[in-house]
């Protein structure tokens, strides 16, 4: 069983290490993470320049690379066969923020395991949020649980697993809820203005993250109940539900 880590953090990130050793327990290993920060960067793919993967040394992995690329991109190049095996299936993250509601849209997380389910691998997006104290073992003992199932289930060929864990100690997680994704923003875009030394205007998009304790079935409402969210996205974007709205349209040419 050929497991290909990777995600939007970069290859220097402490998520991606605890769960690529996590992960050593049920398959082989691979590594193949971008040389930087990719956050936000949601699906973007390299067409215009050449991609390059060169080793990398992580203690305890025996098969680590890293790329120029982006999450996407490193998700293809591994699948494709850079790394000249067969790949299983693919785990992205562990991210260092939760990926939840809208936010998914943005995430270079989810952006690298949609690329693999694209491609027909079975993917897992880990996200949690970061703190010193917790780090990041809980999460990678809930990818152990998720992935061994995956590979022992499989997953429909449009759909990946987007999952989400609380910022607590293992032993303080409350269970795992299979949830529907938000119908809103995890952070909340807030547009703040300041003014340069030389009295030019500058902008910052910042906002603290929303909390709805109340709808537990949502992924952010899990989360915040102390669950571990487990969401299936598909990836057509189809909205069937307006399509009988959309065919009354006066759209003749």
């Amino acid at each position: 069983m050929n497991i290909l880590i990777t995600n939007d953090d970069g290859i220097r990130s402490a998520g991606l290490h605890s769960v690529a050793e996590a992960l050593q327990s049920i398959g082989d290993v691979y590594v193949l993470a971008p040389d930087r920060n990719w956050s936000v960067a949601s699906h973007a793919k390299t067409l215009d320049n050449p991609l390059k993967v060169r080793d990398y040394y992580l203690p305890k992995i025996n098969n680590a690379f890293t790329s120029n690329g982006s999450p996407a991109d490193c998700a293809l190049l591994g699948i494709s066969g850079v790394l000249g095996v067969s790949i299983d299936v693919v785990v992205a993250g562990i991210n260092t923020s939760n990926n939840l509601g809208y936010d998914v849209h943005y995430s270079g997380t989810i952006a690298a395991a949609a690329e693999a389910t694209i491609q027909g691998v079975p993917s897992v997006a880990m996200s949690t949020l970061f703190n010193q104290d917790i780090g990041y073992d809980p999460a990678a003992k809930v990818a152990l649980v998720v992935v061994d199932q995956v590979i022992e289930r499989g997953l429909p060929s449009d759909t990946l697993l987007n999952v989400n864990v609380p910022t607590v100690k293992y032993d303080q997680i409350k269970g795992v809820k299979i949830t529907r994704q938000a119908n809103s923003r995890h952070h909340q875009d807030e547009l703040v203005d300041f003014t340069d030394p030389y009295g030019n205007k500058f902008y910052w998009i910042g906002g603290k993250p929303h909390n709805d304790p109340d709808n537990i079935d949502t992924d952010i409402g899990a989360v915040a109940n102390l669950y571990v969210s487990v969401t299936p996205i598909k990836l057509n974007r189809s909205s069937d539900y307006f399509t009988t709205e959309l065919v009354k349209w006066d759209l003749k040419l």
